[in-house]
């Protein structure tokens, strides 16, 4: 039925080998049986916990997927909540996340006008990717692309907007985008 010769079955019930069943194999051996899953070696899951949540600070700040928008005080004036587990399983620390909103249309179709993005300013080697940066006193949502000898290229995902290459010196990395959140 799974695929397997009947010692693989046979020496996992007594020897415990392997340690773990492969999660398709189990799935269809605990349909077969009739059994949860959790009687095959899955942990069982706590429902009934309560999840931890991790507010994130949204700030007045808005990032510019257009001509730019004015970098003053960024201000919290509010927070989205977070699944710690989801936090963790991204890869990404609580306290090095904040939230702002797209304004403008450069980013379209990835990010739109009003869109709530993720950004984590922990520091990690320049890579590409869409990124929120500072030039000048502007602060800008982009795709920063390296160009080599310390120049990058600040690209928009709306054609009608030309790139903007500059050095890396000029810029300043506010942070990497991980995730967005908007009107469908």
């Amino acid at each position: 039925m799974i695929g397997k010769n009947a010692s693989y079955l046979q020496q996992f019930i007594k020897k415990g080998s392997p340690k773990k069943l492969e999660e398709v194999d189990r799935s269809a051996l605990a349909r077969f049986f009739g059994v949860e899953e959790s009687e095959l070696g899955k942990a069982k899951e706590n429902y009934d916990a309560a999840p931890a949540w991790v507010g994130v600070p949204r700030l007045t700040v808005g990032a510019s997927a257009g001509p730019g928008a004015h970098a003053g005080d960024e201000e919290v004036f509010g927070t989205l909540r977070f699944s710690a587990r989801w936090l963790r399983s991204m890869g990404l620390s609580p306290e090095m996340l904040s939230a702002i909103t797209v304004s403008g249309d450069s980013m379209e179709p990835t990010l739109r006008h009003g869109d709530e993005i993720l950004v984590d300013s922990e520091w990690q080697p320049l890579r590409d990717g869409i990124h929120v940066v500072r030039l000048d006193d502007t602060v800008l949502v982009k795709r920063l692309g390296s160009v080599g000898a310390g120049r990058v290229v600040l690209s928009s995902d709306n054609p009608a907007y030309r790139p903007i290459t500059c050095g890396l010196a000029e810029i300043v990395v506010i942070g990497r985008v991980v995730w967005k959140g908007g009107r469908i």
